[in-house]
């Protein structure tokens, strides 16, 4: 039995959920439901905190990495330029810990297939890198995925709050008739969708077993490099050394260090020598 059940109320999530089910429009079920951010209109003010998390659901449920993950992907928000095939879309969205605070500086590293269902298995297309900004926020700009034997559509995704285990989990499409076929397919994933103008617009927040105090959430890990070389504020190109609390690491993306992004809690720019 769900925390939907139990807690004796209805929760966003189990709204947004019975809306797709029904087929039905997602802003005509959340009259009366907290407004995320990303749905504010012109004039509204946005919820103490930005937005609404979650209010009795469970963490994000983790699944399978699947055999096409490659790490070191490249730091990026895109993974689409002029001549990329497919319909375009952008999924936006806030990692939250669990007392519902945005977690800055959250790894999330992205994956999928192509718009004809293959993965890129020699390069880096369609896989890319990002971090939350200081409100916890991400978008990711790309397509939608393509089909292929054996599974629904879907977008991988390894999200980490800095300092904390990895979560490896996927994103799922509504109204996809393999949904009901796919073993793997979890409706707890399942993205909000809507049309834009020939593109698509998704949305899903993530929620991570991350213990939170009341208030703000805890900055990042500090800044600093006791005992090493390394230090917020300084580009890094690849193949770069460094130091940080005793160990050695080897630069892997070129980048501008920030708080939080110390080696030991992005393995996606650092690697442990």
């Amino acid at each position: 039995m769900d925390n939907e059940t139990t807690t004796g109320h209805v929760t966003r999530k189990a709204v947004l959920r019975a809306a797709l089910a029904a087929g039905m429009a997602a802003p005509a079920v959340l009259m009366g439901v907290p407004a995320l951010a990303r749905t504010l209109t012109a004039g509204e003010a946005a919820p103490a905190l930005t937005p609404e998390c979650d209010d009795g659901d469970d963490p994000t449920p983790p699944q399978t990495e699947g055999p096409y993950f490659k790490p070191n992907s490249p730091l990026r928000t895109s993974l689409v330029d002029a001549g990329t095939a497919g319909i375009r879309l952008t999924v936006s969205g806030y990692v939250f810990g669990l007392a519902c605070r945005p977690i800055a500086g959250a790894l999330l590293d992205f994956w999928q297939a192509d718009t004809n269902g293959a993965y890129d298995n020699t390069g880096f297309r369609f896989r890319g890198h990002q971090y939350t900004d200081a409100r916890g926020a991400f978008a990711l700009t790309t397509i939608v995925p393509g089909l292929y034997p054996g599974r629904t559509r879907h977008i991988h995704v390894k999200v980490q709050a800095p300092g904390r285990p990895v979560l490896t989990t996927q994103l799922y499409f509504p109204g996809e008739p393999r949904n009901n076929t796919d073993s793997i397919f979890d409706p707890r994933l399942l993205m909000t969708v809507r049309d834009a103008g020939g593109a698509r617009e998704a949305a899903y927040d993530f929620v991570l077993n991350v213990p939170q105090g009341p208030g703000p959430s805890p900055s990042p890990t500090p800044t600093g490099s006791p005992g090493g070389t390394w230090a917020a504020g300084t580009g890094y190109r690849a193949g770069d050394r460094v130091t940080y609390g005793g160990p050695a690491y080897v630069c892997l993306q070129a980048h501008t260090a920030q708080p939080g992004w110390e080696p030991p809690n992005v393995p996606a720019l650092w690697r442990l020598l």
